[in-house]
């Protein structure tokens, strides 16, 4: 079985190398839905981009989607620093959740979708910092405006859950759904 990431995320890539899973990319452009009951919206996003990768036989596509929900609002990737700014002030001081959906989809089979949730507390922030931190540009193409796992941590004061899927893979879920994945490295 051939693992097929639907993806250009450099994230889910090291992810799954850090872990010696064998892969290969075909990565889908697709509509991505940016309203609605935020689980949802992840599940189907993941969805769209699994099944947009046409599995052949003996392949298994990989769909992910991450996004950030506070009070049921969807941060998604921000279009401007001042967006970026606006996104962190948003989310400075409160708790908010990382969700992300997860579809795997095979030649044959019912598509599985799942979704994992962390919930990320951010750091009361002040303005310096918050600019400090836009200026780095992590927030390009970064759900929430932040990465975690660069300069975005000092944003953090407490993490619950799988870190994996701040970053952009839910390893745990995808693990606890496929694990021969891991066999198969």
């Amino acid at each position: 079985m051939t693992l097929v990431l639907a993806s250009r995320s450099p994230q889910r890539r090291a992810i799954l190398e850090r872990l010696g899973i064998e892969f290969v990319l075909r990565p889908t452009d697709v509509e991505e839905l940016t309203d609605g009951e935020p689980e949802q919206v992840a599940r189907e996003n993941a969805l769209r981009k699994a099944s947009a990768a046409d599995p052949a036989p003996g392949e298994l596509v990989l769909g992910v989607d991450t996004l950030v929900t506070l009070d049921g609002v969807i941060y998604g990737k921000p279009a401007s620093a001042a967006e970026a700014r606006e996104t962190i002030r948003a989310l400075s001081g409160k708790t908010h959740a990382v969700i992300s959906g997860l579809a795997l989809v095979e030649l044959g089979h019912q598509p599985v979708v799942a979704a994992a949730r962390t919930a990320v507390t951010f750091r009361d922030l002040d303005e310096p910092t918050i600019s400090a931190y836009v200026a780095t540009g992590e927030w390009i193409e970064r759900s929430g405006g932040y990465a975690i796992q660069q300069a975005g941590g000092v944003l953090v004061r407490e993490i619950s859950g799988d870190i994996n899927n701040v970053v952009g893979l839910p390893l745990a879920l995808l693990l606890e759904l496929r694990p021969a994945l891991l066999s198969s490295s």
